[in-house]
């Protein structure tokens, strides 16, 4: 069973710093910078932050793997 939805994995690409706790760091500072009418994404960032926080650094780790694309492999 996949834990985070596509549009979840695409948020975490975007602001991923490498650790969990970074990205959920960034994940709360940006939501203090959403408009009050971007209710959608402010969901969709509460989601992955709570996904996050229930998470082990070692399950992280294991799906940080699949959130950059080995561009390299991708080629041969």
């Amino acid at each position: 069973m996949e834990r985070f939805t596509v549009e979840e994995t695409n948020l975490m690409c975007i602001y991923n710093t490498g650790t969990r706790q970074g990205l959920i760091a960034e994940l709360v500072a940006m939501q203090t910078h959403l408009e009050p009418d971007e209710t959608e994404l402010s969901e969709l960032t509460r989601s992955v932050t709570e996904k996050l926080s229930t998470m082990s650094d070692e399950e992280y780790a294991n799906l940080a793997e699949t959130l950059i694309p080995d561009y390299e492999e991708q080629e041969e």
